[in-house]
């Protein structure tokens, strides 16, 4: 099967070695995303609503790249600083996702790579 690497152009992906996403056939992983713009600047400084989305804007970008959309989402993974928040993570999950309800997980992390980050994101998706 073919594989296909999508880079975002950050600098830690060649730091790191790591791919925005990856696409073998039908199947497409999307690796942790934040709400950072192409700038580097955080997006929603202490929002967790607010950077939510920005990470699934990021995320529809490049699943359209790999030739998928959002409705071929069927697992999402939340990782967030502060749970007890988790209905402002849940509403920003839920504007993208609420009619097509993928398998979601939530789970608090004591802290992301920077700490402005509070939600970091990650998908898997099928195109049929």
């Amino acid at each position: 099967m073919q594989r296909t690497n999508y880079s975002s152009g950050a600098k830690w992906e060649d730091i790191v070695g790591y791919s925005r996403a990856v696409r073998v056939g039908n199947f497409i992983e999307v690796t942790g995303t934040v709400a950072v713009d192409d700038n580097g600047k955080v997006v929603g400084d202490n929002n967790p609503y607010q950077q939510t989305k920005y990470a699934y804007q990021k995320i529809e970008k490049v699943l359209t790249q790999a030739g998928a959309s959002l409705k071929d989402v069927v697992r999402c993974r939340m990782f967030v600083t502060d749970i007890k928040r988790w209905e402002e993570y849940g509403r920003g999950h839920a504007e993208f996702f609420k009619d097509i309800k993928p398998c979601l997980s939530m789970i608090e992390v004591s802290a992301l790579i920077e700490p402005e980050f509070m939600v970091e994101i990650e998908v898997s998706a099928i195109i049929p």
